[in-house]
């Protein structure tokens, strides 16, 4: 349920030059951010997504070549008509490769941002909808998480449990439920205070009625512009792992792909190597950011707004 813009009589009169007011935004500027769009880049952004999904879940069954079959081609054979994308030291066709890779790395990116707002998103709403003792205790787990360095944590799981998809998916997933939940929790705290929330308790509804009817379609406002942030981050942290040779071993991702064509004379005779996978996880990660940027930016002013 909306507030209700109440403008009333003009204080001014007929005088041209008087503004309303709303809560102390001008309503010209109002107006002026409710004409604003998403933009051309959005939708670039939006598309490069889409076409790099889609390749990626089709890649079995595209006419391309197997990534793992040396001998495609010649030992680093420039790009061209043959190989668009070249070859790497074992013949291996790159473009393949880079499509395949991308299943990896966009997999890791969505399950462990999924993750990170089904478990942070979770707690976050319950410590800003109950607070006291529930908000103390989460809030502490959150500072907890935060203040261990993510790179040891992530050293220490994948020591410890291997370096398999779903290790790799859970180490991450772990690390963005407390910027998650953080968020989710101070969104909460603002709409708990709201007039439709208020009235809800007043008609008697009950808490989980309140929080999912409630709460979470306002709080997944800001959640979804942090999603797309959020996987941007945890694709570039794949990408880490895997430079410290410690990302997926049941798979190649576009960070292992970089690994493994960062030898000096690799960069040297072959940058088509390392430069295809690096411009395929770059153009991603730059669509991710622009897109969730501009998405909150739409957001916050649709609800301030409305």
């Amino acid at each position: 349920m909306a507030d209700r813009l109440d403008l009333g009589e003009s204080a001014g009169g007929n005088d041209p030059l008087h503004v309303p007011v709303v809560e102390g935004y001008p309503m010209a500027a109002l107006d002026t951010t409710l004409g604003r769009r998403l933009g051309a880049g959005f939708w670039v952004s939006v598309g490069w997504l889409v076409v790099i999904v889609t390749v990626a879940a089709l890649a079995p069954w595209l006419p391309i070549a197997d990534p793992n079959e040396t001998g495609y081609g010649g030992r680093m054979d420039r790009p061209g008509w043959a190989t668009w994308f070249g070859t790497d030291t074992n013949g291996r066709d790159m473009f393949s490769r880079t499509i395949w890779g991308a299943r990896v790395s966009l997999t890791v990116g969505f399950v462990a941002i999924a993750a990170g707002l089904a478990i942070g998103g979770t707690l976050g709403l319950i410590a800003g909808y109950f607070r006291g003792t529930a908000d103390r205790v989460i809030s502490f787990a959150f500072f907890a998480l935060l203040s261990f360095p993510g790179l040891v944590f992530a050293l220490l799981i994948i020591a410890a449990l291997g370096s398999s998809l779903k290790v790799v998916c859970m180490t991450l997933g772990v690390l963005s439920i407390a910027p998650v939940g953080r968020l989710a929790r101070a969104a909460t705290l603002v709409f708990a205070e709201r007039e439709f929330v208020q009235a809800s308790r007043v008609l008697g509804a009950t808490h989980t009625r309140i929080m999912l009817r409630e709460l979470l379609p306002n709080v997944l406002i800001p959640m979804s512009a942090l999603a797309l942030l959020g996987m941007a981050v945890t694709i570039v942290a794949e990408g880490a792992l895997a430079y410290l040779g410690l990302s997926v071993s049941d798979g190649f991702s576009w960070g292992k792909m970089i690994l493994l064509g960062s030898a000096p004379r690799t960069l040297r005779d072959g940058p088509w190597v390392v430069m295809f996978p690096i411009g395929a996880m770059f153009l991603t990660v730059l669509a991710l950011n622009y897109a969730g940027d501009r998405l909150r930016q739409y957001l916050d002013v649709r609800e301030l707004a409305f």
